[in-house]
């Protein structure tokens, strides 16, 4: 090679570098004025109000998702936002189901009422329910046969060897540096074929549950117990259930100290009793939809590519889903209106979708890719494909953004290292290559298209999670603002980049 040839080659690897300095730098000026508008201004605590105190619970489906969605469709536009809508998503397999009346209490050997939530889509009683208490310990179906005959109209619980022990974590906590560092290194691979140890004991336990379950329909029980949270708090979730089907049985959780403590009574021969009133609304609501607004483009060849932000707005049926994720919705709002008040012109749309249906299986957003980007069946792009750039989710609860996850997309890295500098004082700058899991973008990262979540400090997260306790006292407002700040940054820059956001090969 001569030194000319030479000299090409090395001009030719280092002009993307020279190029990906020039295109991914942020507007230092831009971002001076969010950072302004977003501290000075900001619409997040009464944002807050009416998604978590005024809207209450948003089981997907439900009558307060429904009127969540009025709700946020009137916010959007309130706020200025363009071409905003009640979009239908997808069919909602289940139906619609609201809680009317939770009572529980245990009247024997002595009174205590519980704090209790009902499993969703499960049934009502029969008005007041007064029953013993029957513990169903079975590690075999032999065992099973002794309950046989004996459990009609009884309040029935599923023995379990689960304990809990004395927690000496801080109730709430942020990431260390430490644990930053380590989040930013690639992970170690595991092996897709290990299989747990007690893999064995697992199966054998399902195949008696199942058995337990019919024993529950065949029987005719009343109401069955679940062993689901602490902190006498219970947990909330959802039974396996198509509308039009027959009302399953109902299901109450309890937390693990009030299940635990009528467990330990009855294993030591003292009677339980109980009484419980449980009043469900079942209905039919085959749809689930989603609420988008936008700032549109104003590029003539760039208008119709979508930069887009997002967070689910259903929530499950204790607490009024403050931190999941009322708080997502609030920040890319706030981002949005923040924007707006700015009077920013971006070259291409920039778009925000409310979800529905999230927690039970991602159903808002993946129709969203369906019938806008990609066939999930055929693979199939359709034309927005070409012309969507990137997607921002926000579901890790109320804490600050302290960086972003790559979801291996590597070229991607410069792009945030830019975009991330302005905040490194606010603690934001980890760039981790890692997939995160359990939320939105995966639908869009599964068609492949760029699709990331934030990472965030982890506050209460598994301790508040799906409990009534996630109400507004969840919600912290100072690291909330941060978020949107760093949000409606990403968006604009996304929005006024050369090209699409780079995509994975």
């Amino acid at each position: 090679m001569n030194n000319k040839t030479l000299f090409i080659a090395l001009m030719a690897l280092l002009l993307p570098l020279s190029l990906l300095a020039q295109n991914y730098s942020s507007d230092l000026e831009m971002v001076y004025k969010i950072k302004q508008e977003g501290f000075n201004n900001s619409q997040l605590e009464d944002l807050a109000f009416w998604f978590t105190d005024y809207a209450g619970p948003r089981l997907s489906a439900s009558t307060g998702d429904k009127n969540a969605q009025e709700l946020a469709k009137q916010k959007m536009e309130e706020m200025g936002l363009r071409n905003v809508k009640i979009e239908e998503a997808a069919d909602f397999p289940r139906g619609g189901w609201d809680n009317l009346k939770t009572y529980a209490a245990m009247t024997a050997p002595y009174y205590t009422n519980f704090a209790c939530n009902p499993v969703a889509w499960t049934g009502s009683t029969n008005g007041l329910v007064k029953s013993e208490v029957v513990l169903i310990d079975a590690q075999t179906e032999e065992d099973l046969a002794k309950y046989e005959g004996k459990l009609k109209g009884k309040i029935i619980m599923i023995a379990t060897t689960t304990t809990l022990t004395l927690s000496y974590a801080p109730l709430a906590s942020r990431y260390t540096d430490e644990e930053l560092e380590e989040l930013a290194k690639e992970p170690n691979p595991t092996d897709p074929r290990a299989m747990p140890a007690n893999m064995a004991t697992m199966l054998a336990q399902a195949q008696i549950r199942r058995k337990v379950n019919e024993m529950i329909l065949d029987e005719g029980v009343a109401v069955v117990l679940n062993n689901s949270g602490n902190y006498n708090i219970p947990r909330s979730n959802g039974a396996s259930y198509t509308h039009g089907d027959p009302e399953p049985t109902p299901q109450l959780n309890l937390p693990f100290e009030d299940f635990d403590r009528m467990q330990r009574l009855l294993k030591n021969e003292i009677p339980v009793e109980m009484e419980i009133e449980i009043k469900n609304r079942f209905f039919d609501s085959p749809k689930i939809y989603n609420v988008v607004g936008e700032i549109p483009g104003t590029d003539k060849k760039l208008k119709d590519e979508v930069v887009l932000l997002g967070a689910h707005l259903d929530s499950w049926n204790g607490g009024t889903g403050a931190a999941d994720n009322a708080s997502g919705c609030i920040v890319m709002m706030e981002a949005l209106r923040i924007l707006i008040n700015l009077g920013v012109q971006p070259k291409r749309t920039i778009r925000v979708a409310l979800w529905s249906g999230e927690e039970q299986g991602l159903n808002g957003s993946r129709a969203y890719v369906n019938n806008n980007l990609m066939d999930r069946d055929t693979k199939v792009k359709k034309p927005g494909y070409e012309k969507f750039s990137v997607y921002f989710n926000m579901d890790n609860g109320s804490g600050r953004y302290r960086g972003i996850y790559l979801q291996q997309n590597e070229m991607a890295r410069p792009v945030f290292e830019a975009w991330l500098k302005p905040f490194a004082d606010m603690g934001a700058s980890t760039i981790a290559i890692r997939n995160t899991t359990g939320t939105d973008h995966l639908s869009f990262d599964a068609a492949g298209l760029p699709g990331f979540q934030f990472i965030q400090d982890r506050l209460e997260y598994g301790r508040t999670y799906h409990t009534p306790m996630d109400t507004w006292e969840r919600l912290e407002i100072k690291d909330l603002k941060v978020n949107a700040i760093i949000t409606a940054s990403f968006a604009y820059n996304a929005s006024m980049m050369d090209g699409l956001f780079p995509r994975k090969p």
